[in-house]
Parts: C-alpha cells; structure tokens; sequence
C-alpha cells in the first residue's frame, strides 16, 4: 500500500490511480462510471472532503482515476488521514467500492 505525503493548506497535489480487478489484474473499465475519493482523518467517521475523478475520457477504460484537491480540502490539522475510492456504474446505477483504503500523511507548511 501506498502512503502519500502531503503539506497542509496546498490545494496542487494530483492523486493517479489505476483501478485492477485483484483476481486478474485487469484494468476496471470506469468509461460510464463516476469515480470519488473520499478522505478522513484517522480512526474517525466524518469525511472531510469527497473528490471526483477528473481522469481524461481516453485513460478511463484502462482504470485511471485522478483526483484533484480543492482550496480548501487540505486546511486541516497535520496527522493521519485516509481515503476510499468508490466507483459509482452509471448504466447500472451500482456502486463498488474498493476494499483498500490510501493512506496519507499530512505536515504542516512552513
């Protein structure tokens, strides 16, 4: 798992992410899908901020989610946070969330 290291109050930072199917490793098709990234602290149950996908039609089919934070989403206090990724099938109208959760670490800004 992979842990990122942000700096409190940046609104820059990209997450890319390639979305598999762990039992084949397949890309998952999010062409027709409406993929979030919401993120919490640590051992709480309030998300903080809730990310949409901002991924390029072309790089969908092969699984790829980018999230982009907002001014204000990394205004918290420095610690551990965490997200989960939840892929929303519109035609299907499900929702398939990811087992594993993101692991971020954010400092304070100098």
């Amino acid at each position: 798992m992979t842990t990122y290291y942000l700096v409190q109050g940046d609104d820059a930072p990209q997450i890319r992410v390639v979305l598999t199917r762990e039992n084949t490793g397949l890309a998952i098709d999010v062409s027709d899908a409406t993929v979030v990234l919401k993120f919490r602290k640590k051992g709480t149950g309030t998300v903080l901020s809730t990310l949409t996908s901002i991924a390029p039609s072309e790089e969908k089919p092969d699984g790829v989610a980018i999230f982009n934070w907002g001014a204000s989403d990394l205004d918290v206090p420095a610690g551990n946070y965490e997200g989960e990724i939840e892929i929303h099938f519109t035609l299907e109208d499900v929702t398939e969330t990811i087992y594993e959760t993101l692991d971020f670490v954010v400092r304070e800004d100098f």
